[in-house]
């Protein structure tokens, strides 16, 4: 039945990503030494280190690193919001959520950006208040299975691009009217002028949503820093 069915995904075209005879990148070599060929980036905080470290794991897989041909940068953090809350306003259960952005370019006195994606992954944790050593422990599991699930997706991610080569997207801006909202937390210049904010690109004003630059795309203060945590 194994053999039937390893026939039939070889009739239909299937080639296994990571494989050695199938798995070719689109420039000639197999998907995992190119892998092996990208240098990560180092990332700050504790969380930071610890991605770093499961991402060149899984991009040196079971031979040697090589990593002279890319770079791999990655920016990445945890946000937190506390479930099941109690009378005495404590929370019963964290959900955490991990973002990661990663860049990957070529090695070269001009680098040159090849492709960029994003990856998101959701975990949990029971909180434990009695026990505040336990909790620790907890919370620093918890960070470090999102790092690893992180690490996991953004490296298929990375290899699905060398098989496929495709070109990284380009934001393209329509230019047309945008409706503008009253923002109640700026003082008045005049008695006749009422400040006013813009919508973003994603079409939600910022003071909606918290940001404190109208520009979704852009970095801006708001936006957490690599390996922070926040919470909500």
């Amino acid at each position: 039945m194994a053999a039937a069915l390893l026939l039939a995904l070889g009739g239909c075209g299937f080639q296994p990503l990571y494989g050695s005879g199938g798995g070719q990148a689109a420039d000639g070599g197999t998907i995992p030494d190119k892998l092996r060929q990208v240098y990560v980036a180092g990332i700050p905080e504790r969380y930071g280190q610890e991605l770093r470290l499961f991402l060149q794991q899984d991009m040196a897989g079971s031979g040697p690193e090589n990593p002279t041909g890319y770079v791999l940068q990655v920016n990445s953090f945890v946000m937190n919001e506390s479930l099941d809350i109690h009378a005495d306003n404590t929370s019963g259960r964290t959900r955490a959520t991990g973002h990661a952005h990663w860049v990957l370019r070529t090695v070269a006195p001009a680098p040159v950006v090849l492709a960029q994606g994003n990856a998101q992954v959701m975990d949990g944790e029971n909180e434990t208040y009695e026990q505040y050593f336990a909790q620790n422990l907890n919370q620093a599991v918890l960070a470090r299975r999102i790092a690893n699930t992180l690490a996991e997706r953004i490296t298929q991610q990375v290899a699905i691009w060398f098989r496929t080569q495709a070109p990284p997207p380009q934001q393209t801006r329509v230019a047309g009217p945008r409706p503008s909202y009253v923002d109640p937390n700026v003082m008045p210049n005049s008695s006749t002028e009422i400040q006013q904010q813009s919508v973003g690109e994603d079409g939600m004003p910022a003071m909606a949503i918290g940001r404190t630059n109208p520009n979704p795309s852009g970095a801006n203060e708001s936006q957490p820093a690599n390996g922070t945590t926040g919470n909500q």
